[in-house]
């Protein structure tokens, strides 16, 4: 009795004896039987979002667009370059100074000229170079269809390019890739 009951395990499965395979455990768990839960805040225990109306949509397509992110670009990089224009001509020593009279001290009033020259050159250099930048990488993510570091990398080299391009092909390249790297560097640190 014994061999038989072993000869009727070892032939395996039968209608009076099945076997549970790790594969139909796992379709079973995964496979297409599995059901498909519903995830919106309301069915986690959070509060339940009301669908946007036409005009959120359209608000929200224009700040995704190219466009509103140059715009604010250029806004922010003027602001801050200002500020920057600003603080290092306040920290140089030679502001005011006349050249052709190095022992005049300088007035007030020709110190904050020189800072306020000194501010809104840096002010239209760091907006020009953040339309620049952010317009680009708005293109390449668009035409890409991905959002990654590369498309930082690539805007940086178009943009490092571009400005340095003015001062021949030499500092052109020089500038794509400096720029390049920065981009890489600072894409690296914030993901």
């Amino acid at each position: 009795a014994a061999a038989a009951a072993a000869a009727t395990a070892s032939a395996g499965p039968s209608p009076d004896n099945p076997t549970i395979q790790y594969s139909m455990i796992l379709d079973h768990l995964i496979g297409d039987r599995r059901p498909i839960k519903e995830l919106n805040p309301a069915v986690m225990g959070g509060l339940p979002v009301p669908p946007k109306s036409d005009e959120q949509k359209m608000i929200e397509r224009g700040m995704e667009s190219c466009a509103f992110k140059s715009v604010l670009a250029c806004v922010g990089g003027f602001v801050l370059g200002g500020a920057f224009g600003v603080f290092t001509a306040g920290i140089d020593t030679n502001v005011g100074f006349d050249p052709k009279d190095p022992l005049k001290t300088p007035t007030a009033r020709e110190v904050l000229k020189d800072m306020g020259q000194r501010g809104m050159s840096y002010a239209k250099n760091f907006a020009i170079v953040g339309a620049m930048f952010s317009c680009t990488e708005c293109i390449i993510e668009s035409h890409r269809g991905v959002s990654d570091w590369k498309n930082a990398v690539y805007s940086g080299c178009v943009t490092g390019g571009a400005i340095g391009f003015r001062a021949g092909l030499k500092a052109g390249v020089l500038g794509c890739g400096g720029f390049a790297a920065f981009s890489a560097a600072i894409e690296y640190y914030l993901r």
